[in-house]
């Protein structure tokens, strides 16, 4: 069921203003989809890396030429989109893409039911000062594009809500009609698959502060989230929401779909392999 982007809007700003956090969840398959609306996500996010999380590999897989990003997120949209009741859900769509006519992609993603964009596979978890980041900027392939296809997006309707890694990418992300912005964190760290080099939950929630007053110079209006590294748990998250101002809530993508499921599934084996048959 498509929402369209006032009707999302609404729903989160009436969200943040009752004081409750804006959540949203990463899903996959089918299945988590399905019980992360049951559990009350506002948000549901579809991007390559869930296929590739939810199959044993490691996020960062989706940044990585195993598959067509965006024909991936299209393919998964047959599978989730049928069983989401009432949840906006938004399609990660490779900005860089040189294949795709971006307007035309986008117009395509709202005929199929998607209520929105956000821009993953995303150039920014590659460290700016490193050759192949300069070399993908230099060649047409950098974040400038990620902003215009979340530009492109906001002028055709769709609700936005964009990665961003630092100050200077959250204002241009807010000044291109970004409605929700994400500091990204980076991989997220925990579980089996997880990151294991990320900072504190003290750093994380300096850049997250420095990210929304950089939003909040631009439009105050635009709400901020944050994502990713130490931020894994719910704990983690309290814990970011409490020690910043002015941001109003959390995606996660391992956090919500990836971490539960491996230890519900480990813990259920172990229980059925502890049956005493005499």
């Amino acid at each position: 069921m498509k929402i369209d982007r006032e009707e999302s809007l609404r729903r989160l700003s009436e969200t943040a203003a009752q004081d409750e956090p804006i959540i949203g969840a990463g899903a996959g398959t089918g299945i988590s989809a399905k019980f992360a609306e049951r559990g009350g996500v506002d948000l549901l996010i579809i991007y390559n890396s869930g296929r590739y999380r939810m199959n044993g590999r490691g996020s960062l897989a989706g940044m990585l030429p195993y598959g067509d990003a965006n024909e991936i997120v299209v393919e998964m949209g047959h599978e989730v989109l049928p069983v989401v009741e009432d949840t906006p859900v938004l399609a990660g769509v490779n900005g860089t893409d040189p294949f795709r006519q971006m307007d035309v992609f986008i117009e395509d993603l709202k005929r199929r039911g998607f209520s929105g964009v956000q821009n993953f596979p995303t150039v920014g978890l590659i460290d700016e000062d490193s050759e192949f980041r300069q070399n993908l900027e230099e060649t047409g392939m950098g974040y400038d594009e990620e902003v215009e296809m979340i530009r492109e997006a906001s002028e055709q309707g769709m609700l936005t809500c964009p990665y961003v890694f630092d100050p200077d990418q959250a204002r241009r992300m807010t000044e291109a009609g970004a409605d929700v912005v994400v500091a990204h964190m980076g991989l997220t760290t925990s579980g089996d698959i997880g990151a294991e080099t990320a900072m504190d939950l003290d750093e994380a929630s300096d850049r997250v502060q420095s990210i929304r007053d950089a939003v909040a110079e631009v439009d105050e209006e635009t709400m901020v989230i944050c994502h990713g590294g130490p931020i894994a748990w719910p704990d983690d998250a309290a814990y970011v929401l409490e020690n910043t101002e002015g941001v109003v809530g959390f995606f996660g993508a391992s956090s919500i779909e990836r971490l539960p499921t491996e230890e519900a599934i480990e813990r259920q084996a172990a229980e059925f392999k502890d049956i005493d048959l005499g």
